[in-house]
């Protein structure tokens, strides 16, 4: 493969400044005025460098589900508002009406998508069993891991963590990874809050007519995980408070001594307005009280929504509900356009702030469970980049050494090839913002030996032709021209088996792919084409060569 030494040269020395410039921001600071013109891309150093946090995360997809099945059946209430909904095990759904109301809700069930099962009658009540297609669940499941994947992508981005790595795992996992967090639980609270934000009617009618307070009491007492789980308590609460109301807390805080205090509402089931028509939150300051608060902005629909239900409930309180807390409850004084609100609640800003960024970041479909959780520090971090940089030196410096006393001129021209290896690594890495983990480095030090084994296959079948008689200019010819095929077959059944195992390995695998994919790409270059042009350029500045060193 005849190559023309000064065009190699000229491409050499553009791959070198374009390089220098890509990794010139990884190792030191640029100025301003760099950031403004070329690339300021540095490379990533991944959890096992930099310290930080791993999680695994399980989708309680099955919750997506049974909200699925609960909303469609909740279509039909606006037909037959007596009717009541139950889910059951087996991603099924209860529906029951009075028994007058059997053939219309027969007739209406086909409408909201919903497949029946089975039906029964009892104590003067049809009950209908419905579920969805196998297909539908499998979609809707997919979804909402999906759907979760994006939302805590978003969620971390807004949060501020550099260079982290969400990916999913299976069917309804996900991985998180997060260098450098100095915050640990603050992340898993963000990751994991729910975020659903409901507007609901407070029922101070039907709170004039029945003690909550009492009420709730004697729940808690029958059983005390009711404090804390409100789905255990409104069941404990059936046939004492209305169907169609529920009993959550609302947060309230002491300005002087932040002590914070629930009391519980009676509030309407069904939200008059929900999160999902929210285009905007940020954090304010209310300078009166000197405390942040959450100013949110609506969709044009959810604009035009809240205006209709401030206008409609004028003197009636309105509940902000977020993940079943209740943060305020303000009297609604007058109708509100313009499609604004704010939530307030004593927060703190840090509270405020994650408040606004889940919401700007969308509600999780379902709820997430943390499976795995393990931190890794800095100074461990330190110490495995020392380490990995020592290994990586000390390799490079026996595989110069054993080339230039091997072959001599040969072996110091492919160690300058190595050199340039490095670089070309280093910047595609850069330039493609890559995250460098130990197992990187691992499949540096290794495309280190793999870089020189392609010179060294060349160097010897050199050698075999010199032996043969062949002049040096013939000899280098016919030396690179019958081992370009052998090096080619090599490198590309290891850079296949490296793609696979970046397609199906886990991070730390795929950390390790990566490398060695970039590095057999650029040794090939620098290996083939590098070497032989300084060797013909040696040549041709000799009048007669006669010996090569070699």
């Amino acid at each position: 493969m005849k190559v023309n030494p000064r065009v190699q040269f000229i491409i050499l020395a553009i791959l070198l400044i374009i390089s220098f410039i890509l990794i010139l921001p990884s190792f030191s600071g640029v100025p301003e005025w760099w950031k403004g013109l070329l690339p300021d891309q540095k490379i990533n150093l991944g959890l096992d460098l930099k310290g930080g946090m791993y999680l695994v995360l399980e989708v309680e997809s099955d919750k997506a589900v049974e909200t699925t099945l609960e909303n469609r059946a909740q279509r039909l209430k606006k037909d037959i508002p007596e009717l009541q909904t139950k889910i059951l095990p087996g991603l099924k759904i209860a529906i029951s009406v009075p028994l007058s109301k059997e053939d219309e809700l027969k007739a209406k069930i086909s409408d909201v998508r919903l497949k029946v099962v089975d039906t029964k009658i009892e104590n003067d009540k049809f009950t209908l069993i419905a579920t969805l297609t196998q297909r539908e669940i499998r979609e809707i499941k997919n979804m909402a891991v999906e759907q979760s994947l994006e939302t805590i992508r978003n969620r971390i981005d807004q949060f501020g963590v550099a260079e982290p790595s969400i990916q999913r795992q299976g069917e309804d996992r996900i991985a998180v990874q997060l260098p450098g967090i100095k915050n640990p639980q603050q992340a898993i609270d963000l990751i994991g809050k729910t975020a659903r934000l409901e507007f609901k009617l407070v029922d101070d009618e039907n709170m004039k007519k029945i003690n909550i307070q009492k009420l709730v009491d004697e729940a808690i007492k029958e059983n005390p995980k009711a404090k804390d789980d409100p789905v255990l308590l409104n069941r404990l609460l059936k046939g004492k408070i209305p169907d169609d109301d529920e009993v959550l807390f609302e947060r309230r805080v002491d300005r002087e001594t932040g002590y914070v205090t629930r009391i519980p509402l009676l509030l309407k089931k069904t939200p008059l307005l929900t999160g999902d028509m929210v285009s905007d939150a940020r954090v304010r300051e209310n300078y009166q009280f000197n405390e942040p608060y959450v100013a949110i902005e609506f969709t044009s629909d959810g604009a035009d929504l809240f205006a209709q239900i401030t206008g409609e409930y004028v003197g009636k309180r309105l509940a902000i509900v977020l993940d079943n807390t209740v943060y305020s409850a303000p009297v609604i004084r007058e109708r509100i356009p313009g499609g604004r609100a704010q939530i307030t609640g004593n927060f703190t800003w840090d509270e405020a702030r994650e408040l606004a960024i889940v919401l700007r970041a969308g509600a999780l479909p379902a709820p997430v469970k943390i499976l795995q959780k393990w931190t890794v520090g800095p100074s461990l971090g330190e110490d495995s980049i020392r380490r990995g940089i020592m290994a990586t030196i000390v390799g490079g410096i026996l595989v110069v050494v054993f080339m230039a006393i091997y072959y001599g001129v040969s072996g110091i021209i492919a160690d300058f090839a190595l050199i340039l290896n490095l670089i070309f690594m280093l910047a595609i890495l850069a330039a493609f913002q890559a995250t460098l983990t130990l197992p990187g480095i691992a499949g540096i030090v290794l495309t280190i030996g793999m870089a020189v084994d392609a010179n060294i296959i060349i160097f010897e079948r050199i050698r075999e032709e010199l032996r043969a008689g062949k002049t040096p200019r013939a000899a280098i010819d016919a030396g690179y021209s019958r081992a370009v095929i052998t090096i080619l077959d090599a490198n590309v059944t290891t850079l296949i088996a490296a793609i696979v195992l970046f397609q199906f390995g886990s991070g730390p695998v795929k950390g390790f792919a990566v490398t060695l994919s970039i590095g057999i790409i650029t040794s090939m270059y620098t290996a083939i084409f590098v070497t032989r042009a300084i060797q013909e350029f040696i040549l041709e500045k000799r009048a007669s060569p006669q010996t090569i060193s070699i």
